[in-house]
């Protein structure tokens, strides 16, 4: 029920946002409407294809075997499997976060979740040959080891702060 009412809470909000907007400038909040529509249309076959794909992987993959997988007994372990997957695979924050909550719930650790995220939203191995037409290798290159290095240090402290190392 909490949720429900932030949600509506939150499309009220945008709501009188957009009406005090329409009253202040009819003509440019038609056109951003406009604009936000046409991003949406544009946007949303990959978006709809990333959600089908997750959705078949944690089919595939139930959170009781990924919890298996990240090791729930060998920390040192588990936090290189998740800095690996974390680097390899695309998924965005709406739907790795809530994963995380779901693996938290079945005993895997702070520092092991941690590791996964961080090296999820910083470290882009399949966005490589993106980064590298852009940036040119040796920034990719840099970028990425400087992003996992952080990875890393940021799930050590995680782990220091919740008591699971050291």
């Amino acid at each position: 029920m909490e949720n429900i009412s932030k949600i509506f809470n939150q499309q009220t909000i945008t709501g009188l946002a957009l009406l005090f907007s329409f009253m202040i400038n009819r003509k440019k909040t038609f056109l951003a409407v406009k604009i936000a529509y046409k991003k949406l249309i544009d946007i949303l076959p990959a978006f709809l294809f990333m959600l089908i794909f997750i959705s078949i992987t944690l089919f595939i993959f139930p959170s009781e075997n990924l919890a298996n997988y990240f090791g729930k007994e060998n920390q040192f372990q588990g936090v290189l499997l998740a800095l690996f997957l974390g680097s390899v695979t695309l998924v965005p924050g709406f739907i790795a976060f809530p994963l995380c909550g779901i693996l938290l719930k079945e005993g895997v650790s702070y520092t092991i979740l941690s590791a996964f995220t961080t090296s999820l939203m910083m470290v882009g191995v399949l966005t490589y040959p993106i980064e590298k037409k852009y940036f040119g290798k040796r920034v990719t290159i840099i970028r990425n080891s400087i992003s996992l290095f952080i990875a890393i240090i940021v799930a050590i402290i995680t782990g220091i702060f919740f008591g699971e190392i050291f």
